[in-house]
């Protein structure tokens, strides 16, 4: 299966995830982790959002909680999209 992403492991649990601007949006799917995570922005030029399962998209500007088994999906934006995942596990 190909992620829709680039991922790189940092270590503690933590990875840095770079989304391109010309990803299809229909790889972009509903899904749910098995753990906690936090989402810390690093880098997000075009607008790109977040979507938690029975809520409203919300602009990835600031740190974001996902609470496991929480189906969720990041909406394209433009430019590119950078994020650190710390994963609970």
């Amino acid at each position: 299966m190909s992620l829709p992403f680039k991922e790189t492991n940092t270590g503690n649990n933590q990875y840095i995830r770079e989304f391109d601007e010309n990803i299809p949006t229909h790889e972009l799917e509903w899904h749910l982790d098995r753990e906690d995570r936090l989402v810390e922005v690093i880098e997000n030029n075009g607008n790109w959002m977040l979507q938690l399962d029975n809520s409203l998209p919300v602009s990835l500007d600031k740190n974001i909680f996902i609470p496991k088994e929480t189906y969720h999906r990041v909406i394209k934006g433009s430019g590119k999209l950078i994020v650190k995942i710390k994963k609970f596990i």
